[in-house]
């Protein structure tokens, strides 16, 4: 047999190979497939957006509830769209300063709420009260030497606040509920 016909009769196989193959079936499954991940993707994006996600906090603000190094806690996103944010929560919320920093803070007093805080705890015991306005909420870090806050920038708008952390996933030691402590 001639080169030439080996070769004809190669692509002639083949050609029928291909042809026997199932081009639908398998386009059909791989855009079932498809579909499947997509829908997952969204799926875990409302989940995360809405309902519950992670978040990695980090510094000295909130210490000693949070680790300075770090951890990382379940953000229940529910309970601020649903205006139910207690005294005592632990809330992520979007930095008054700066809008692309998300802080963690807890909340020591609801729109209404009388508060008294130390204005500079470095320099004594000189201490305001106020009144929070409608709308608003005063947060502060638990460490109050070493954490920007209500203090500083004042009472915060409730929609800036983006979900209450519940409980720490990471580190295993620390591993359980976040509690409602009010420390001043």
């Amino acid at each position: 047999m001639a080169v030439g016909s080996r070769a004809a009769a190669w692509l002639a196989g083949a050609a029928r190979r291909i042809g026997s193959v199932p081009w639908r079936n398998i386009s059909a499954e791989a855009v079932d497939r498809t579909l499947l991940v997509v829908k997952a993707a969204c799926f875990a994006h409302v989940i995360n957006s809405y309902v519950v996600s992670l978040a990695l906090v980090r510094g000295p603000s909130m210490l000693p509830t949070m680790n300075l190094t770090g951890d990382i806690i379940a953000v229940d996103r529910v309970t601020a769209r649903w205006g139910t944010v207690a005294v005592g929560d632990v809330v992520l919320l979007r930095s008054p300063e700066n809008p692309r920093k998300t802080v963690t803070k807890r909340v020591l007093g609801l729109e209404g709420d009388a508060v008294t805080y130390l204005v500079d705890p470095h320099k004594g015991d000189a201490s305001k009260t106020l009144v929070v306005p409608k709308g608003y909420v005063w947060v502060q870090g638990d460490n109050i030497y070493d954490s920007r806050d209500s203090r500083q920038f004042g009472p915060v708008p409730y929609g800036l606040i983006q979900g209450r952390a519940f409980y720490r996933v990471w580190p295993p030691e620390g591993f359980g509920f976040i509690g409602q402590k009010v420390s001043i």
